[in-house]
């Protein structure tokens, strides 16, 4: 990864800073640690796996792609696949702001701070090395992390279509680190199907 320098350690300063005013809690190792900043770490660890020479966008970019997304409840839009779109439609253009707002406030120039909300916002998946970089971070994060707990609160189906959708959104490159995810036997039947 690119070296980093005083503006960028100011600026993952800053967006870490915002993450862990999550009211919401995660114990982790013994220690209670906010949810959103877990999750920033997460993605930062992965994108090292998935782009070892990030760009400094990207990885400004891959620390902010959750920013305060606790303050957008997913339960004040409709409970439907719409309001789902919807939901996710405005947390990538509210956290995009957001990330220009405090990288421009650290010394950025506007057309880097724009490059970066590009990025959160995912324009281009495919076209875009970055995004797509983005987005197989995203999804490793959630195969890791996040999807055995999520498989609890779905049915099989469901579950299978999710899988399915998370895998076909990533690259060659990020479908051959998920298959190095450790998973539990009922996840790895799961994963199985889905990509049968």
């Amino acid at each position: 990864m690119t070296e980093p320098n005083a503006r960028f350690d100011t600026a993952l300063r800053r967006l870490d800073a915002l993450h862990a005013e999550d009211p919401r809690r995660e114990f982790v190792d013994g220690q209670e640690v906010p949810q959103e900043l877990l999750y920033a770490e997460r993605m930062s660890a992965w994108l090292a796996k998935v782009e070892p020479d990030a760009s400094e966008a990207l990885q400004l970019a891959v620390r902010a792609q959750h920013l305060q997304r606790w303050r957008v409840p997913r339960t004040d839009y409709p409970q439907d696949r719409p309001g789902y779109l919807t939901w996710r439609h405005d947390l990538k253009h509210i956290q995009a702001r957001q990330a220009v707002q405090v990288l421009g406030d650290v010394g950025y120039e506007s057309e880097f701070c724009e490059r970066v909300a590009q990025m959160i916002r995912k324009e281009q998946l495919r076209r875009d090395p970055e995004a797509q970089a983005l987005e197989d971070t995203a999804c490793l994060v959630f195969l890791e992390h996040y999807f055995a707990d999520f498989a609890n609160d779905h049915d099989a189906d469901k579950l299978v279509r999710i899988v399915r959708k998370t895998w076909h959104k990533m690259s060659p490159r990020g479908q051959e680190l998920a298959a190095t995810i450790p998973m539990t036997p009922d996840a790895q039947h799961l994963v199985h199907k889905a990509l049968a």
